[in-house]
């Protein structure tokens, strides 16, 4: 069974930094593709960024480009997300999500999610 478990969230203000993390298990990890996600209250959930099975690859959604970089270390079963110059628009709930293809945006599974607040 597949999980997926988040860490790093937690409240900053505007211009800072944060670090998430996302342990992964029950899957061989470098055969999958990593990515994250995020939900604001009352909006639909929304693609951030993804990286392929050895890191080769990334994308990201234009609302980050520049400011967030998604890495992943595949001898820890963990990807990243390393964010600065964060906005309060980027407060949301940010989910880890892992498929066995890379390239659509389009994820399988899924973890719980970790909050982060950003304040003006």
């Amino acid at each position: 069974q597949v999980h997926l478990v988040e860490s790093g969230g937690g409240a900053v203000r505007a211009g800072g930094s944060l670090r998430l993390s996302c342990a992964a298990s029950g899957l061989a990890f470098s055969n999958y593709a990593m990515g994250w996600f995020r939900q604001a209250p009352g909006k639909e959930r929304e693609f951030v960024a993804a990286i392929s099975y050895r890191g080769r690859l990334t994308d990201y959604a234009d609302s980050v480009k520049g400011r967030c970089t998604i890495s992943r270390d595949n001898a820890k079963n963990t990807v990243y997300l390393q964010m600065s110059s964060l906005k309060p628009e980027d407060t949301a709930v940010y989910f880890c999500a892992a498929d066995s293809s890379y390239g659509s945006r389009r994820f399988g599974y899924w973890g719980q999610g970790t909050q982060v607040t950003v304040s003006s």
